[in-house]
């Protein structure tokens, strides 16, 4: 069985790419745990200065498995969050290539990111509500702080979704690419080239100035808290149990 997350090092940069493209790239517990480590190890590593997270095959990552997600209590549900929580914490620079769909948990993982950068195929879709399920992670923060309130009621509510060109008419996506990785390669050379204390540095105070006095970190783990309940919540409705039964027999 190949590994479900991938890391290549190269020039100070660390590709991390989840591995699972039969499945789209959908979420499980274990390959939250294998991005928590990956990304862990290229924050540990003072060869890298940048972190790009992609998925293998035509998806970024098609949200959590159904299955992993109406199995999960309140414990569970952090843990599926916890690989895009680390890449959301972590200290370097991050980039998401987003090649293809990001979906629900795949969007939390895009929007996780510093800046992403779109495929032509890309499509940002939040899908929460349409499952029947309230959104997680701290999705509703992620999401209105990248694309302001209006827009993200419009996602989350309302059900609008972004394909390449809209994201970056939104401000959701930095650009689109013909090739994402290789464009957040040549955007990752400028934090790849400078000392990697100061790159760190930078990004802390970034993190710290956007709303001075509170840390952006630390309004993520609210949004994470307030939303934890209400999703547990709606995983046990009868329109996510008719979802789960659907994926089940699949």
């Amino acid at each position: 069985m190949s590994d479900p997350v991938l890391t290549q090092v190269d020039d100070h940069v660390a590709l991390i790419t989840v591995n699972d493209p039969e499945r789209r790239n959908a979420v499980t517990a274990e390959i939250s745990a294998a991005l928590r480590a990956a990304v862990d190890a290229a924050e540990a590593n003072p060869d890298v200065h940048a972190l790009i997270v992609t998925g293998a095959g035509k998806a970024f990552c098609a949200g959590a498995d159904l299955t992993a997600l109406g199995d999960a209590t309140e414990t569970g549900l952090r843990g599926i969050y916890d690989g895009f929580l680390a890449v959301a914490n972590c200290a370097l620079p991050t980039i998401a290539a987003v090649n293809g769909a990001a979906v629900g948990a795949g969007l939390n993982l895009a929007l996780a990111a510093d800046i992403r950068i779109a495929g032509p195929a890309a499509l940002f879709d939040p899908r929460f509500q349409k499952l029947g399920i309230h959104p997680g992670g701290g999705a509703t923060w992620m999401l209105q702080r990248a694309v302001g309130p209006q827009t993200a009621r419009a996602s989350l509510l309302f059900g609008m979704r972004f394909d390449a060109e809209a994201a970056v008419r939104y401000g959701l996506a930095l650009e689109v690419a013909d090739d994402p990785v290789a464009a957040a390669r040549a955007l990752a050379a400028g934090p790849a080239a400078a000392p990697r204390d100061v790159v760190i540095a930078t990004k802390a105070s970034m993190r710290a100035t956007a709303n001075p006095g509170v840390v952006d970190t630390e309004q993520h783990r609210i949004a994470v808290d307030t939303e934890l309940g209400p999703q547990a919540t709606s995983i046990t409705s009868p329109e996510f149990a008719k979802r789960l039964a659907a994926a089940k027999r699949k």
